[in-house]
């Protein structure tokens, strides 16, 4: 198991203790979970925030941080024979836990009890907001609440500590990421390369995965590679023949040995070029891609980047005949969101959508403010403003959905704006998407990891080498 040095958790629990002052902190890692039948799991993903913390890739363990009593213990079963057998010779929960620089360990039986003694002298018992069944129901056992309490329980200065602690990217962070981000460029150009009419989207996705495993990483989320780009998250592999002339929109990163995370999007042509008609709205998006990037600095706001990039869409757009009217008006009215119905990225570290879990208010808007209920803007999961040590991406789209286009065209909606005429020659196009990841520096920011082809020729070079 790949760890950074003690030193570097033990810190990280100081500075979330100094942060909450009191209380008891409760740290579910994950377990085992079976995939058709118990001894069959699905691959065991540790809890992001259980890893930050405690740093142990094994299932079966809990935490607990005793701010009020100086205490930091670790829960967990000595493996028996039995799992030795089937699983080798593993370190023991103290071995485990001397690593992080935690030298108290307690059987899991254990946790029940002391949450029970820490309940019965009024201490307060925070925990963070359960994503997996297996986790909702261990709380509604340990703390003794009914599912609708467990649901609602959790604590909100806990999660801002957390969050506020993990946004910001240490430099053995800013390494790891990098290392999963290079990788993830070489997936995409070994699909660049893979692709020709005849193959197969699910050809394809087990070319990408492949120079995954090669390293022995995994997958930070499932590949999406389709031929429908309009579709947003399509994780549906066709085995029918791809054509020249079509695209292949390949969303997909890597997670390193430590879990780290990269996360990078390439609309690619079957054949060896892209149509010119591709090629148009390819170098519009390149475009729009330059505009966030050429923004990126510590103070701005997400939100305005976004709309930088809507802006520069629908110039891209009205170019074509498709809009018409102010850009700036037709992207903050949301009629550009009939283009680019997404936000403009998120944050990324440990999670591919970093903390995610925690809730996208808390970590992507200031505290105080809601996501916008706007088609479109209501999507944007990042939008506060930058500050230096944050990772995220930079994932600006054009697509052209069918049934989107209908709707508003039914509806009249933005007809100021949206030239419905034009636009129904378009219905076929399908969509197209670039992304990056990206830090903030303290006077600008910088790309993370090695360059990935961007724009229509640079693609085409590798796809043709």
């Amino acid at each position: 198991m790949i760890m950074f040095a003690k030193e570097t958790y033990i810190r990280r629990r100081q500075q979330l203790k100094e942060t909450l002052k009191s209380g008891l902190l409760l740290f579910l890692g994950n377990d085992e979970c079976g995939m058709n039948y118990a001894d069959n799991t699905y691959h065991f993903r540790q809890d992001s925030t259980f890893l930050y913390f405690f740093g142990s890739d094994y299932a079966g363990l809990a935490a607990v941080i005793d701010i009020d009593e100086d205490r930091e213990i670790i829960f967990g079963n000595e493996l028996t024979i039995d799992d030795i057998v089937w699983m080798g010779t593993q370190p023991t929960i103290s071995e485990k836990s001397e690593r992080v620089g935690i030298k108290e360990t307690l059987p899991m039986g254990e946790l029940k009890n002391y949450l029970a003694r820490a309940t019965a002298k009024g201490q307060p018992i925070h925990y963070l907001p359960p994503y997996r069944a297996d986790h909702k129901l261990w709380l509604q056992e340990l703390l003794g609440k009914q599912a609708s309490e467990v649901a609602t329980g959790s604590s909100v200065p806990f999660i801002r500590a957390v969050v506020e602690q993990r946004s910001y990217k240490s430099e053995e962070e800013i390494a790891q990421i990098e290392e999963a981000v290079n990788v993830s460029v070489d997936m995409h150009c070994a699909a660049m390369r893979a692709v020709r009419p005849g193959t197969t989207e699910a050809e394809i996705v087990a070319v990408v995965q492949a120079e995954a495993q090669k390293h022995n990483f995994g997958l930070s989320f499932p590949i999406i590679a389709t031929i429908n780009g309009q579709t947003l998250h399509n994780h549906a592999y066709g085995t029918a023949p791809l054509k020249d002339g079509q695209m292949l929109l390949l969303d997909s990163g890597c997670e390193n040995a430590m879990h780290y995370a990269g996360d990078l999007t390439t609309t690619m042509p079957v054949g060896t070029h892209f149509t010119e008609q591709q090629r148009t709205v390819c170098n519009i998006l390149r475009r729009a891609h330059l505009t966030a990037t050429e923004n990126l600095r510590p103070g701005i706001e997400y939100r305005e980047v976004h709309k930088l990039v809507l802006t520069e869409i629908a110039k891209g757009m009205i170019d074509l005949g498709l809009m018409k009217g102010d850009p700036v008006e037709a992207s903050v009215a949301g009629a550009t969101c009939m283009f680019m119905p997404h936000g403009l990225g998120h944050m990324m570290g440990l999670d591919v959508h970093d903390m995610e879990n925690l809730g996208e208010v808390n970590v992507g808007y200031e505290e105080g403010r809601t996501k916008s209920t706007l088609f479109g803007w209501k999507s944007l999961r990042l939008a506060k403003a930058l500050e230096p040590g944050f990772v995220f991406t930079v994932e600006p789209g054009i697509y052209f959905i069918p049934d989107l286009i209908d709707k508003w065209r039914a509806e009249k909606q933005f007809t100021d704006f949206i030239c419905y005429d034009k636009l129904e020659s378009w219905k076929t196009f399908g969509g197209m998407r670039g992304e990056e990841d990206w830090l903030i520096l303290g006077d600008g920011a910088r790309r993370l990891g090695k360059y990935k082809p961007m724009s229509p020729e640079e693609i085409e070079e590798v796809r043709n080498s």
